[in-house]
């Protein structure tokens, strides 16, 4: 029996028509809950990592390689500035987006943004399944995201709503996140 999709709420009171950004290190679950979350408010999901690889016409890890993670970085903000236009929507950022400072002003003035925030273990046993992300290239991945945590989590702390993205399905974080929302 085929079921139809859910009926999107209507949106939380608090929520105001900006655009919600998500932010957190990789592995957070971004893109998927991003996706979800967007598909629970009806509005459009962007997930910024695609719209720079189509922006460059090359991989994010192809960008990274011949040109080098400053370059990628400012396509990066100029791609999330184009795509926080005032119209309501839900951005996935990449996990270094946030840490930009130009980003995060624009970020922070004009979207909302929710921190999905993890345990770094969880982080590297769900980025272990995947081996395209350039900072994690040949190295071990709870090394590299504990010493991300450890320049990153400050700054997504700046973030005015935080909900833990634990090792729990991405359908209770969507749900934590309407909840934060709905106060």
């Amino acid at each position: 029996m085929l079921q139809s999709p859910p009926i999107p709420l209507d949106p939380p009171p608090v929520y105001r028509g900006q655009p919600i950004v998500l932010v957190g290190l990789m592995g957070a679950g971004k893109s998927t809950v991003g996706r979800r979350l967007a598909g629970r408010l009806g509005l459009p999901f962007v997930d910024a990592d695609i719209e720079i690889e189509r922006a460059a016409g090359m991989t994010i890890a192809d960008i990274f390689s011949r040109f080098g993670e400053p370059y990628f970085r400012d396509g990066e903000r100029r791609v999330i500035q184009r795509l926080i236009d005032g119209r309501p929507k839900v951005i996935a950022t990449g996990g270094g987006a946030f840490v930009n400072d130009a980003t995060r002003a624009l970020i922070l003035s004009e979207a909302l943004a929710i921190w999905l925030d993890a345990p770094v273990e969880v982080l590297a046993e769900r980025v272990r399944r995947r081996d395209t992300r350039p900072l994690l290239r040949g190295k071990d991945p709870l090394a590299v995201l504990r010493e991300l945590a450890a320049v990153r989590n400050p700054l997504y702390a700046l973030a005015p709503i935080r909900v833990p993205s634990a090792n729990a399905p991405h359908d209770t974080t969507v749900r934590a996140i309407m909840e934060v929302l709905k106060r």
